[in-house]
């Protein structure tokens, strides 16, 4: 059978179990899963999906089902599948909507903060492993007692030249995140941009400046209230609050002002009332939450130290199952804005090879089933890379003690990253390409091999001594005549 006949035949198996075509609403695909948003959840049959060749694991989320192929191979799935059932060209944020139509108002605020960041992930990761590789031809002690710039001078000014390209993005990424949160919460982005370049117009005292008393802001009075001119550098939190601010003030405007007038005046107003909001009231409050996340991440680490850090990284990847992880990038990108350095990343990152781990001793207890190296060393590939779904939702979900074996091993991993101080220089990448984002200080490189080895060693190890026991009390024991294994 050639590729497009078993990829077909895959299609028309997966339409028998999701309700016919009449039960679907849209289908897309993302980097790893085909994505169904259905009439009705309960008509599909994820057991028989599950069991679909090429299938590594099914999971429904709200009213959209996916189904994880892996990356490559969804792509060629999709273009199948989305021709059978009439249903071509549709995009993922297009199927997320459909989606988002039946979610509850805690579903949506999630969703709809996952994909400001999705939006402008590509442009935060680029200029993240720039950084990471600038810190590498930077790094003393790393490949020796000189670092790279300095045992190669003629690489002086390409470490140069990619330093600033770096931190360009990180100087802008507050109006990066008010254009992506604008035109997510359906306002015209270029407002979002405006509102973005006033949050960092160089006529405000630079608010790094300001809170260490190097420069004392001006006060100026506006319509009888005082307003401080200070910029809002790092202010990742306001410049979500102000692109849904900026959002609903454009839309406002747009509906009471009347077209004779709207593309004069519209624009106009939406942006003095949004620059006001923002440093009469979003400012202050998005400020305050700010500084209270960011005081209360630091107060879990500083109070409780090693504890804090094993917590974190044991339920990790439970929190990816919820879908709640996709929040943490605000916290990270915060974090960063704070204190320069982000001590979340590496905990994520040691969280996700710790599942990998846990695939690999799955693996090793299954090697004879052609079903679990199919799904496993697939799963296990992707981790390295950061991501986790195919390892959570194809084998350690689904078998349960894996799971909670590679939760036992990222909290070890998590104790070894707050003994070593390893921390981040960035956000938005993990496992093998997560290294050039660690922060070279206190033996960082070394110490995030270390960390991992300790995660994926650990996963494994943890499975294969349960999944032992349970072989030697369970397998193959007889209950009600139904054959029970591990």
């Amino acid at each position: 059978m050639g590729k497009q006949e078993k990829h077909l035949k895959i299609s028309e198996e997966i339409l028998q179990n999701v309700g016919g075509k009449e039960n679907i609403q849209g289908v897309a695909h993302c980097a790893t899963r085909l994505r169904i948003v259905l009439e009705d959840k309960n008509k599909a049959n994820t057991d028989n999906l599950d069991n679909i060749e090429l299938v590594k694991g099914v999971f429904i989320v709200g009213d959209q089902l996916q189904i994880i192929f892996g990356p490559g191979l969804v792509n060629e799935i999709y273009a199948v599948f989305s021709k059978l059932v009439g249903i071509e060209n549709m995009s993922l944020a297009d199927a997320k909507g459909k989606s988002a139509q039946k979610q509850n108002l805690f579903q949506k605020g999630i969703k709809s903060l996952s994909d400001v960041f999705i939006d402008i992930m590509p442009g935060i990761l680029a200029a993240a492993l720039l950084m990471g590789l600038s810190g590498l031809l930077g790094q003393t002690g790393l490949f020796g007692e000189k670092s790279i710039v300095e045992m190669y001078p003629a690489l002086a000014g390409v470490n140069r030249f990619v330093g600033i390209v770096s931190s360009s993005v990180f100087a802008i990424l507050p109006l990066i995140v008010v254009y992506s949160s604008t035109r997510r919460y359906g306002g015209k982005p270029v407002l979002g941009l405006v509102i973005g370049a006033v949050m960092l117009n160089s006529n405000l005292a630079n608010s790094y400046e300001a809170a260490r008393g190097v420069v004392s802001p001006e006060v100026i009075n506006v319509i009888g209230l005082n307003i401080k001119l200070v910029g809002f550098q790092g202010g990742i939190i306001i410049a979500l609050m102000m692109g849904f601010v900026v959002a609903k003030l454009d839309n406002f405007f747009d509906e009471k002002i009347p077209n004779s007038l709207k593309l004069l005046v519209s624009p106009m107003l939406t942006v003095f009332v949004s620059s006001f909001l923002l440093f009469t009231i979003v400012g202050p409050v998005g400020r305050t939450l700010a500084n209270g996340v960011t005081g209360g991440l630091l107060w879990v680490t500083q109070n409780l130290g090693i504890f804090g850090y094993m917590i974190f990284g044991g339920v990790q990847q439970i929190i990816v199952i919820t879908g709640l992880h996709h929040v943490i990038g605000a916290i990270e990108s915060q974090l960063l804005a704070d204190t320069g350095t982000n001590f979340l990343n590496p905990l994520m990152s040691v969280a996700v090879a710790a599942q990998g781990g846990a695939v690999l001793g799955y693996l090793a207890l299954r090697w004879k089933d052609v079903k679990t190296r199919e799904l496993a060393i697939p799963a296990f590939i992707s981790t390295l890379f950061g991501i986790s779904e195919p390892a959570i939702f194809g084998v350690t979900l689904r078998n349960k003690y894996p799971l909670v074996a590679g939760c036992l091993g990222a909290s070890i991993a998590g104790a070894y990253v707050y003994s070593s101080k390893l921390v981040s220089i960035g956000f938005g990448t993990t496992g093998v390409p997560g290294f050039a984002i660690a922060s070279g200080s206190n033996n960082g490189y070394v110490n995030y091999i270390i960390a991992h080895a300790i995660a994926i060693s650990c996963g494994a190890l943890f499975t294969i001594l349960y999944g032992k026991i349970i072989l030697k009390n369970k397998v193959y024991k007889k209950n009600n005549g139904i054959e029970k294994s591990y």
